[in-house]
């Protein structure tokens, strides 16, 4: 359940997390864009370093560790897919450029898991639901997304409770084949979809006793407005994505070349 603490906001005062959260969310979508256009290593390694400084300016090295450790089964079972498929298809024949591949769609997708996660750990669910709203999304859909990301979390713990209650009961999830390993999380699903509903009840009744959806025109006691950060992260993202689409064109039209890795090495 690692993987979910990548969606757990944590309030902390620093530059990043003082940034529009409409800006962070151009940043996601700028790097998920470059990810898309370019399979080579060199490209998609250059974006798996690139939130590193600002892990370090927000202070959350931990928690996106910790995501990015839960998004290790994954990432092996994507590796592993795709070197199983290109040994098969080749006539049984694996090459370092294949392996080089295989890498990179697995960084690929390391790279989409980090971004999200440096957004949502920087970035409020209030001030999220408040972006949504300023950029004129439905309030019912704002608030359905900001309630999501606020219970994905909650139920995670809440899962890995369950999971140590279980286990305290003589319940071993770890024994067996893959389909009596399904089995043995039977006992967990259960109590964690009851638990979900009793959550979704009370959510319900909550909001009807404070009369949501009464009135239409909502108003807030805040306002979000961009600041220098914001249009500096701007300018980055306008930069990365024109330099990004430059780059892709003449790799296109055969003007320029991108080296793998194993010829740099060798």
């Amino acid at each position: 359940m690692s993987v979910f603490d990548g969606l757990k906001f944590r309030k902390v005062y620093s530059p990043i997390h003082n940034l529009d959260p409409r800006m962070k969310f151009v940043y996601v979508i700028v790097v998920f864009v470059v990810a898309i256009l370019f399979n080579q290593l060199l490209v998609l390694l250059a974006l798996f370093f690139m939130p590193i400084p600002f892990v370090l300016l927000a202070g959350v090295q931990r928690e996106w560790l910790r995501s990015l450790r839960g998004a290790v089964f994954l990432a092996t079972f994507i590796f592993i897919i795709n070197i199983a498929t290109r040994f098969l298809g080749s006539g049984y024949v694996l090459t370092i450029i294949d392996v080089e591949e295989a890498i990179a769609m697995t960084v690929r997708f390391v790279v989409l898991v980090e971004s999200f996660s440096v957004f949502f750990l920087t970035t409020s669910p209030d001030h999220l639901g408040l972006a949504l709203e300023q950029t004129r999304v439905p309030y019912e859909f704002a608030f359905a997304f900001t309630t999501a990301v606020r219970f994905v979390p909650v139920l995670a713990e809440e899962a890995q409770t369950i999971m140590d209650a279980q286990k305290a009961r003589g319940l071993e999830l770890e024994k067996g084949g893959f389909l009596k390993r399904i089995r043995n999380y039977i006992p967990i699903l259960i109590p964690l979809i009851v638990s979900a509903i009793r959550r979704s009840l009370e959510l319900a009744e909550a909001m009807e006793s404070r009369a949501w959806g009464a009135t239409k025109n909502r108003t807030n006691l805040y306002e979000l407005k961009f600041h220098r950060g914001d249009f500096l992260l701007l300018a980055i993202n306008l930069i990365m994505l024109a330099t990004a689409i430059y780059l892709r064109l003449q790799l296109h039209f055969g003007y320029v070349s991108i080296p793998t890795i194993s010829q740099i090495l060798f």
